[in-house]
């Protein structure tokens, strides 16, 4: 789960940040200092979605900001989806869910 968090924090970031023609985002980027995969393993570990689920509202606040449109709606609903999740194992689907519509739109 670590690393499809990660993962959803960098596509989050890239969306929001990237321009055409610079240097990409990437995992050691300085932007993702507090989305790392230690980061997100260590709230895992403790269980603790919240703290899972603030962590992604940043950056998917961001994300959502940058597209607007239907776009920014459907990623707004993922993401409501990602916060509705109490449990662990209730944030794992609409987490893959999220993660695939990132890749798709990037």
């Amino acid at each position: 789960m670590e690393a499809t968090l990660e993962t959803v924090a960098l596509y989050s970031l890239k969306l929001a940040y990237e321009v055409e023609g610079s240097s990409p985002i990437l995992r050691d980027d300085p932007a993702m200092d507090r989305y790392q995969r230690e980061v997100f393993g260590l709230l895992v570990r403790q269980a603790d979605v919240g703290a899972i689920q603030f962590k992604l509202g940043e950056c998917l606040g961001l994300a959502c900001g940058a597209l607007g449109g239907v776009m920014g709606r459907e990623l707004q609903r993922l993401r409501a989806e990602v916060h509705s999740a109490q449990t662990l194992e209730a944030l794992n689907a609409p987490l893959m869910e999220l993660k695939g519509y990132l890749k798709d739109i990037l």
